[in-house]
């Protein structure tokens, strides 16, 4: 065999139990159980690194089983891998809608994701008037600030808006289309517009806690947060 081949060979050999064995830790340190206190039922989990140490976090949203006028109350906890455990590093009852606040839809709660640091959690409901949202968070001042929010809703044949908040850079960018069912859901009139707030602090602890309520400058639209 040629030498170079043998070479090759003999190199690749040695690199599989090492991959192998990094896979094995990996997997062995990271696949431990989380702790779900007694009553919770765990609904969803994510993992990806939020605060940019290079390692992981957790990300987990339970049912407490805590009713409400507006069903069981959520919460979402922020895990912290250590010494062979993962530990609640922050967490929130304010930041998941509860069990029935989606209204004739049920289960408003749609999912977390982690997307390049940005944790981002979704939310839907309504009934012929529907409604979607979701919040995005980044590691920021020791907390998970709200650094960007959209929303989409309206009703077939009435309108559907579009509301779009940087909260980083405080840009605002509002769209509201009225449909006309008798025309196949023509869209015979559009409003439109972009406009800048800078006075929101909102962080994963004292999300919803108070609605924010902003006035667009040209149309006078009610946008909330």
């Amino acid at each position: 065999m040629d030498l170079y081949l043998i070479s090759k060979v003999s190199h690749y050999k040695m690199k599989v139990p090492i991959i192998l064995m990094l896979l094995f830790f990996s997997t062995f340190s990271f696949g431990q159980d989380i702790v779900i206190p007694d009553g919770y039922e765990l609904i969803s989990e994510n993992v990806g690194d939020l605060d940019k140490d290079k390692i992981c976090e957790k990300v987990v949203v339970f049912d407490t089983s805590e009713p409400t006028e507006y069903g069981n109350v959520r919460e979402i906890q922020i895990l912290k891998y250590s010494k062979g455990n993962w530990v609640v590093w922050k967490k929130s009852r304010n930041a998941i809608l509860k069990s029935k606040e989606g209204g004739v839809m049920g289960d408003p709660y749609e999912g977390i994701l982690i997307e390049n640091g940005i944790l981002v959690i979704s939310f839907s409901g309504g009934s012929s008037w529907k409604w979607f949202y979701k919040d995005k968070y980044r590691f920021q001042n020791k907390e998970f600030e709200l650094i960007g929010h959209s929303s989409s809703y309206g009703k077939i044949c009435e309108y559907w808006a579009n509301f779009d908040f940087n909260i980083s850079t405080g840009k605002i960018s509002y769209k509201k289309e009225f449909e006309d069912c008798e025309k196949d859901q023509e869209i015979y009139k559009t409003e439109e517009e972009v406009f800048f707030y800078k006075e929101v602090t909102i962080n994963l602890t004292n999300r919803n806690l108070e609605k924010v309520k902003i006035i667009s400058p040209k149309y006078k639209q009610d946008l909330y947060l």
